[in-house]
């Protein structure tokens, strides 16, 4: 039984309360409807049959009303954040989760991706649009349901989807379903849950944003990470000349089997110094600095003439404005891209997708999930790849 208001009715406010028929000699399309506008005593007098007929515009609102009484509240483990902070946090929690609406499906995630972005959020460098909010911006699912009407998507898909929408810490989620593409057989949705966010992003800033090209050489900072190898291998495979900095030995050797043809040790030498010296003093065409504060200045100065910095990440932190008139001496260009900007069409997400996955299944890249975690511990994934304990990609696994 529950309440419905149903507003006025020759000048006096009604409020109705529903009661589904008890009896099987009761038509499903007759209500029982108490009106407690004068009365808000239940006894039977009160009662009196309704039949849709008589109005079809309270008959819809009492079939919603009945509807909403039947239709359990589905609640699914999530990771929320309630306020921002270190990866602490992160809380394990129930959540509510509705059915999809028209446009949209409902997904059962296999594997969820684990970006430096999702930090970002976290902490407030990026301003999330409600508060709490669950992070995460890529992850490979089943789907469990169907919005009305929906066609080209069916309970049973395996998709996969980065970067329109937050909030793939969870065991299900809804979806725009414009927004997923199909993941084929032949590729494991733990490998595309993976390389999704970061193999559109390293496709878009290598085949787009700057167009890489043979002869080209590129210097690549945070090359052992989870883009930065995918960058690394991309460059190679399009006949450039590869710099790759990184900060351990261990990630040295990682970088050289992507496909970095020089590798820096920058906590060990001056990455400026050991670029000029690899170029012989011409520097690069282009720069793909996720890393920000610590390496901006001197990627700069790592450039040719005419040569683009793409600063796409700030794993340092925000880096120091900088006035144009530092672009001058040699006519530099400099772009913040973000990869929505680049997959805002069906057409564009569907030709980087797709190029990701045939890459893939192809071998032209070689995809390492170093790390797994639970979905109950993103707190200890976040701690690991803020503190540089990992190299490759995360996922987690609900």
């Amino acid at each position: 039984m529950s309440l419905l208001k149903l507003g006025f009715y020759n000048q006096r406010f009604h409020l109705l309360r529903f009661i589904p028929p008890q009896s099987s000699n009761v038509s499903p399309s007759t209500f029982w409807v108490q009106n407690l506008t004068n009365n808000n005593t239940t006894n039977h007098s009160s009662l009196s049959y309704y039949t849709p007929r008589i109005n079809p515009v309270i008959a819809k609102a009492l079939r919603t009303e009945a509807s909403a009484t039947v239709q359990p509240i589905k609640m699914v483990k999530a990771i929320s954040v309630h306020q921002l902070g270190g990866s602490q946090v992160l809380k394990w929690e129930d959540v509510e989760l509705g059915e999809p609406k028209e446009g949209e499906i409902r997904i059962k995630n296999i594997a969820i991706g684990v970006n430096f972005i999702d930090i970002y959020f976290r902490k407030g460098v990026y301003k999330a649009t409600t508060m709490p909010f669950s992070p995460g911006m890529e992850a490979v699912g089943e789907v469990t349901a169907v919005g009305p009407g929906l066609t080209g998507r069916k309970v049973g898909d395996i998709v996969a989807y980065a970067g329109d929408r937050m909030g793939s810490y969870a065991e299900e989620q809804i979806l725009p379903a414009d927004k997923v593409v199909p993941v084929p057989p032949l590729v494991d949705p733990i490998i595309a849950a993976s390389i999704m966010l970061k193999g559109m992003t390293a496709r878009y800033l290598v085949r787009r944003c700057f167009k890489v090209k043979p002869g080209h050489t590129v210097l690549v900072h945070a090359a052992a990470g989870g883009t930065g190898s995918l960058l690394c291998q991309w460059a190679n495979a399009l006949g450039a000349t590869v710099i790759g900095t990184v900060s351990t030995k261990e990630k040295a050797a990682q970088a050289k089997e992507d496909g970095c043809h020089h590798v820096i040790i920058y906590t060990e030498e001056d990455f400026v110094s050991c670029v000029n010296e690899m170029t012989s003093g011409k520097g690069v065409e282009v720069v793909y600095d996720s890393v920000g504060k610590n390496t901006f200045e001197g990627s700069l100065e790592c450039l040719k003439p005419r040569g683009y910095m793409v600063s796409f990440g700030q794993s340092s932190g925000t880096p120091d404005p900088v006035p144009l008139s530092a672009l001058a001496p040699k006519s530099l260009f400099l772009t913040r891209p973000s990869m929505m900007q680049y997959t805002s069409t069906r057409d564009e997400l569907l030709e980087t997708a797709g190029e990701v996955i045939a890459n893939v299944a192809s071998g032209i890249l070689r995809v390492r999930v170093n790390h797994k975690y639970p979905l109950s511990e993103a707190s200890q994934a976040h701690a690991d790849l803020e503190n540089r304990r990992t190299t490759g990609s995360i996922v987690l696994i609900p």
